[in-house]
């Protein structure tokens, strides 16, 4: 059972979901702190189990499937609405499992197709540049989901200056049949401008289990200069976007001998 939560432990409990995007306190359900935000849909439920243990029941199942590392696995019985919960043991670490739920919440599959609806409902599509201004706020939208969900560092090298990194699309954006597929952010991969550059032209490509191929047609000194003369790993790859990296792999990377 939850413990009931003192004025001391609300306030903290608070200042966690205002510091990390969940601007609204709704009404407290038995000895749980509930709180929402005005910028993506995920509603949070906080409460303390014992003497240590915080936890937090979240009302989206595929952001608390997502949330990885980010504490435990939530034992204690969870509020009615939520789809799962995390427990984590102070409140730092109550502050991370928030912002990455915030962030997940934004940028998992259909949030980003939601956003772009509603930005381009009154937007002209009838002339190429009318229909480039579109593409151009989907692509936007993209790199900001695709920076949200690997945390503003790019998912091989770990370099994180947000203004150097690309949005790589796995299958590209003018292959894609839909909206839902172009704004999904597992068909992106976010990249140093390097490999970037390498994985939209096909000089390498991601296997399932996140390992980097590079082509044959980059030779010793090109590999060198670009570090790929050494293994390296696309951390994070999950099952979505496995269903993805096959295109790639089969319509995009140079198979050259």
């Amino acid at each position: 059972m939850t413990t009931a939560l003192s004025p001391i432990l609300v306030s903290r409990l608070e200042k966690a979901a205002t510091d990390n995007g969940f601007d609204q306190v709704l009404e407290p359900e038995r000895d749980w702190f509930v709180v929402a935000s005005t910028q993506c849909p995920l509603r949070v439920w906080l409460g303390v189990f014992g003497d240590a243990a915080l936890l937090a029941a979240f009302s989206q199942q595929n952001v608390t499937c997502a949330l990885g590392d980010y504490g435990t696995p939530m034992a204690a019985p969870m509020p009615k609405g939520a789809a799962g919960g995390r427990t984590v043991p102070d409140v730092p670490a109550l502050h991370r499992l928030l912002r990455r739920a915030f962030q997940l919440s934004k940028a998992l599959p259909n949030e980003l197709l939601h956003t772009f609806e509603k930005k381009v409902a009154a937007l002209p599509k009838t002339t190429e540049a009318e229909r480039l201004v579109v593409q151009r706020v989907g692509q936007n939208l993209f790199r900001d989901g695709l920076l949200d969900l690997w945390e503003g560092r790019c998912a091989v090298t770990g370099l994180a200056v947000p203004a150097l990194l690309r949005a790589s699309h796995i299958k590209p954006w003018a292959d894609c049949e839909t909206d839902a597929e172009r704004l999904d952010v597992y068909n992106g991969i976010l990249l140093a401008p390097h490999l970037d550059a390498a994985f939209d032209r096909g000089f390498i490509t991601v296997q399932d289990d996140g390992s980097i191929v590079v082509s044959d047609a980059l030779d010793a000194d090109a590999r060198a200069v670009l570090g790929l003369d050494q293994s390296q790993i696309v951390r994070g790859i999950t099952d979505s976007h496995r269903g993805y990296l096959p295109w790639h792999r089969e319509r995009v990377f140079n198979h050259r001998h």
